[in-house]
């Protein structure tokens, strides 16, 4: 084994620090900011080349998430995404009919449109059920906070993780492994949720009719390009899991996103302002993570502690893995470091299934587990001064996390 070089690691240390104390007192550096800035020092501490860095940036995962914001951004601004909400939820008659129909329409929505960008465009619409219906802002802010996390883990682009373990090369079919691995103890975990929201809830589980208000579409030539990359994004999906099974062809990942995004900016006239509202911070966290995830792994220190450890295989150990240090380093970083390492030692399928499950559910614990929750949070905050704080997303997630892990353990041991 090669010299272990600890400034990496050092490196990410005092990243990981940084976010943990970013909101203490007047220091106020974003977590793209501070990435970046890790990044950055890796690259001036000469412990990764500046070619090595670009190389490290995987261009399929950056290329993907633009255009996926592009999408979301532009059912957004055009009104689209809340005139699509109201056909979904009208039929939702009582609280209990809402929470259950938050749960499973953003879920969905989630494993398609990647649960990032339904926590950014489902969080003003959540807060308008809540205004609407005289419900409290904290159960709604909840459901959709375990909708888009729980929703995006049978599917490859239902979130960062699921997609960079999808695109490592490690993972055939990855719409049909996924989903037959990860739907049906998904779909149980979407009730679990419900149960346990009723539970903490339960008085907000009035017996007073829900009634829903039609909302206009604002700009019906942008709403009509949405329509058609909805179209393209479920078709596309579709022909893929379609031609795998058959063994006809396959159709990547990314070129589906690129299709998707075509007709709004291709043919928008506001592709302009489409393109300068999407979450460029959150493109360059992920640049950023690349090059200083790439460091850390050639430093040799991961290697030199899971060099024949077949415990690193297990799916109990994966998932707790997953589940407890996505806290500290959050989701997707946490993926970016073990996946070299389940590749390393050989791993099974199920264990990148492990991964993705315990990596994913990890956002239910705590507010820091995954980004959605973070971008729900501060989005509730700036456009109605609506919040969570860490104590109260904690006493409702722990015990989800602990149902929802216990679920994914006892369907993976029952295959």
């Amino acid at each position: 084994m090669n010299d272990i070089d600890f400034v990496p690691p050092i490196i990410l240390a005092i990243v990981l620090a940084l976010i943990a104390v970013r909101q203490a007192g007047k220091f106020s550096l974003a977590i793209w900011q501070i990435m970046f800035l890790g990044a950055a020092a890796a690259v001036l501490t000469g412990s990764i080349s500046p070619s090595g860095a670009f190389s490290a940036v995987d261009l399929d995962v950056m290329l993907f998430l633009f255009c996926m914001f592009s999408v979301g951004e532009a059912m957004v601004e055009s009104g689209y995404l809340n005139h699509l909400a109201y056909g979904l939820f009208r039929r939702a008659r009582s609280v209990d009919a809402l929470v259950l129909f938050v749960l499973f329409i953003m879920g969905f929505f989630s494993a398609f449109l990647m649960n990032d960008t339904i926590a950014i465009i489902g969080t003003p619409l959540v807060l308008y059920f809540a205004k609407r219906h005289n419900v409290s802002h904290k159960l709604m802010l909840l459901s959709l906070c375990f909708a888009t996390t729980i929703g995006s883990v049978p599917s490859p682009i239902g979130n960062p993780q699921n997609l960079l373990i999808a695109l490592s090369g490690q993972v055939t079919g990855p719409f049909v492994t996924f989903f037959s691995w990860l739907a049906v103890p998904t779909v149980i975990n979407m009730f679990f949720a419900y149960a346990v929201l009723r539970l903490f809830f339960w008085k907000e589980f009035h017996g007073s009719p829900v009634v829903s208000r039609p909302e206009p579409v604002t700009d019906e030539g942008m709403a009509a390009l949405c329509r058609i990359s909805l179209i393209v994004i479920f078709s596309l999906v579709a022909l893929k899991v379609f031609s795998v099974s058959l063994g006809l062809f396959d159709i990547r990942l990314t070129w589906i996103a690129v299709a998707a995004a075509v007709p709004v900016l291709g043919f928008s006239k506001d592709r302009g302002r489409i393109l300068r509202k999407i979450d460029w911070h959150t493109l360059v966290f992920f640049a950023s993570m690349f090059v200083l995830m790439e460091a850390v792994w050639a430093s040799n220190l991961i290697q030199r502690y899971v060099t024949g450890g077949s415990g690193a295989l297990s799916t109990g150990a994966v998932l707790v893995s997953g589940a407890l240090v996505s806290q500290l380093l959050s989701n997707v970083p946490f993926v970016a470091l073990y996946l070299p390492v389940l590749t390393h030692l050989g791993a099974p399928v199920e264990a990148y299934m492990a991964l993705a499950a315990g990596s994913t559910i990890a956002g239910n614990l705590f507010i820091l587990g995954a980004a959605s929750n973070v971008i729900v949070i501060q989005n509730a905050e700036k456009r109605a001064g609506k919040t969570l704080t860490f104590l109260e997303f904690a006493k409702v997630g722990a015990p989800l996390t602990l149902l929802n892990t216990l679920v994914y353990w006892a369907y993976f041991s029952l295959n």
